[in-house]
């Protein structure tokens, strides 16, 4: 990094500032989300972010990175979000229409949102530390980061920073003001309760590969069978152990029993739909609009899908607030 770039940018040269930030902002984005698991958060915390770094500019001691200490300022400001943080509450369910089984177990991260694709482009693709454990394409999944948002704020910070993003133990000691034995510590109750959390994915198939032929041609299966309404095709597409959740409904149904009943529970309202194809979180989605009388369809949400080799192992559903950051008209006209 240019000492002059620094040196314009401490004395008051926005477009210094600029130059010497963009190449992280992405990325930065992207550590707010897996961290907070709202992109509205993400985006507010990354702003606050980059005003701190700023302000603080004078401060910075070049003993690390610019990156690093971008992370650094990222991560306490993540931490101070989780702590004041009033959290999107579960809703109510208020599809009328629809009388859903009672689900396996009520959620608790109902804040959860989705990540367009079209914001990790140049995110993930950021060189790793040698600590790094996951891929950076498993650690943005919905399965992940909703596992990451029960974790104690400390413990969560922590394992991103090490597992992750693969920064030294003690990176992110000095990143947390905090000890080395402390960092490690807490580290290893981290890698257990994720674990925990975990622990229903380990051993299945892995997914095909992104916008290969197998991906496209479980979704189309997919889209075929949801638009009609066919639900033992629906249910022929699924693994045994299929998960469904649907933030901020905390209604959650694992199994392919339960799962079927909730969708005959949709496709029994007569309520029809068309989707049309996105992305989130690396994985394939689908925006649903509802068929109506007058030919107009109106956008009710999103569905991210999870794969498991050639099936469906989880769907998450969003609601229709999301659709804008999708590029998703809030309704479609008739055809």
């Amino acid at each position: 990094m240019s000492i002059d770039l620094i040196a314009r940018a401490r004395d008051g040269d926005g477009d210094a500032f600029r130059e010497l930030t963009a190449p992280h902002r992405r990325e930065l984005l992207v550590h707010c989300y897996r961290m907070l698991g709202s992109i509205q958060d993400a985006e507010d915390t990354l702003q606050d972010t980059l005003l701190g770094a700023w302000q603080g500019l004078g401060g910075f001691e070049e003993r690390a990175s610019i990156r690093t200490w971008l992370y650094r300022i990222a991560t306490n400001r993540c931490l101070n979000a989780l702590r004041s943080a009033s959290r999107r509450p579960a809703k109510a369910w208020d599809i009328a229409e629809v009388e859903p089984p009672e689900p396996t177990r009520h959620g608790e991260v109902a804040w959860l949102e989705p990540i367009p694709d079209a914001l990790l482009g140049g995110g993930i693709d950021v060189p790793l530390g040698p600590e790094g454990r996951y891929e950076q394409t498993e650690s943005i999944s919905l399965a992940f980061v909703a596992a990451l948002q029960v974790l104690p704020p400390r413990q969560l910070a922590v394992l991103v920073l090490r597992d992750v993003l693969g920064f030294h133990a003690k990176e992110v000691a000095d990143m947390l003001d905090t000890t080395l034995e402390s960092v490690n510590g807490v580290l290893k109750r981290a890698r257990t309760n994720l674990a925990r959390r975990l622990s229903p994915t380990v051993g299945r198939e892995p997914p095909p590969a992104p916008y290969s032929l197998p991906e496209g041609d479980i979704v189309a299966k997919f889209v075929r069978a949801y638009e009609a309404a066919d639900l033992d095709a629906v249910v022929a597409l699924l693994t045994d152990d299929v998960f469904i959740s649907m933030p901020p409904f905390p209604h959650e149904y694992e199994g392919s029993d339960l799962v079927a009943r909730f969708f005959a529970s949709i496709f029994g309202s007569g309520r029809r739909f068309d989707l049309v194809p996105t992305r989130a979180n690396g994985q394939p989605a689908l925006g649903a609009y509802l068929r109506s009388r007058n030919g107009i369809r109106h956008g009710t949400g999103i569905f991210v899908l999870g794969l498991s080799g050639d099936r469906i192992c989880a769907a998450t559903r969003f609601d229709s607030s999301v659709l804008p950051w999708f590029g998703l008209p809030q309704s479609l006209p008739g055809q």
